[in-house]
């Protein structure tokens, strides 16, 4: 049995339940405990009534000591501050073996259970950015990414767990600053800060915008299939880390942030089946709350009314800077590639 913790307002909303079935789909045997960070989305989430899912409100585990940070912080910031409180509230409370936590924005292709596995007699597991060197930001935002992390709840996971968190306490802002940002620089000296440490070195747990320019992808049923380019390394995709994906009133979507090339492979096999899972997602909460969904079209891409230029090449294309027009990925397919 695997256990997954994870957190989100009604802005990740569509991305959380999409990220909850892609688990249901691939995880014969699991346990996912949501942490509903407002009230509109520990409604619906209820109402979904998601058999492999606990929903927590903020009324269940905030402490006073997080709630006079809170005000300090911004949401994005007190999110980061919680997350290593909320895997520790949810080891402790339900007497769970081990935890991992993921972001909301993952999307599972395959089991997890390969990468818990790998940690072996390991106590916690860490999985790395894998930077394509273009894009190397560890110097500012760490070798590893807090994306997918495991503890078990013996001596030395909840050591570092516990450090971790009042790490975060004590400074979790979204700045570079003395060699920290948010909550994830502190995990780049662990592997000597603690024992018992395992860095995963499954390719495909961890491929995201900013090292998937170094893989083809390939459909094989029902695996989809990863190749490095330059070992010719082939491996399974786990997991796919949607960071930066946003979309408009306007039905346009941006995939991820415009300064990161996407392969065409990674748009056909990795972005249009998550742009049917965010469809199908929205569908399932329109039918316990028609207005659910409303807080998160809140991105509009308004850069294409500055400039002529970028409204031509658009349309002339059908995209431009990692932004598309929704009906490019119908039925799956990206038309004209």
């Amino acid at each position: 049995m695997l256990y997954f913790c994870t957190l989100f307002n009604a802005t990740y909303l569509t991305r959380g339940v999409a990220m909850y079935e892609s688990l249901k789909k691939h995880c014969p045997h699991f346990h996912l405990y949501i942490y509903a960070f407002d009230t509109h989305s520990y409604e619906v989430l209820e109402r979904l009534n998601l058999s492999q899912a606990t929903i927590i409100g903020l009324d269940e585990w905030e402490d006073e000591q997080l709630l006079q940070l809170k005000s300090s912080r911004t949401a994005g910031e007190y999110c980061w501050t919680c997350t290593p409180a909320t895997i520790w509230h949810t080891i402790q409370a339900y007497q769970l073996p081990h935890c991992t936590y993921i972001d909301a924005d993952l999307l599972f292709f395959s089991n997890p259970d390969v990468l818990i596995k790998e940690m072996g007699e390991a106590s916690v597991l860490i999985t790395p950015h894998r930077y394509t060197p273009a894009y190397d930001q560890t110097e500012t935002s760490g070798k590893y990414c807090v994306q997918f992390v495991t503890f078990k709840r013996d001596a030395r996971g909840l050591e570092a767990l516990a450090w971790w968190k009042k790490a975060c306490i004590d400074w979790c802002y979204n700045r570079f600053e003395d060699g920290k940002f948010g909550d994830q620089k502190y995990l780049d000296d662990w592997l000597d800060r603690f024992s018992g440490v395992h860095e995963l070195q499954h390719l495909g747990g961890g491929v995201a915008p900013w090292n998937v320019q170094q893989y083809a992808f390939m459909k094989s049923e029902p695996q989809l299939q990863g190749k490095d380019l330059f070992t010719d390394e082939s491996f399974e995709v786990v997991f796919y880390h949607f960071h930066s994906f946003s979309y408009s009133r306007s039905n346009i979507l941006r995939l991820c942030n415009p300064s990161y090339m996407l392969p065409d492979s990674a748009i056909k096999h990795l972005y249009a089946p998550y742009i049917r899972a965010l469809q199908q997602s929205y569908e399932a909460i329109r039918q316990v709350n028609q207005a659910a969904t409303s807080h998160e079209i809140a991105n509009n891409v308004s850069w294409l009314g500055r400039s002529w230029k970028k409204t031509i090449l658009f349309w002339i294309k059908g995209h431009y800077a990692n932004h598309y027009h929704q009906f490019r990925f119908r039925h799956g397919l990206i038309i004209g590639r």
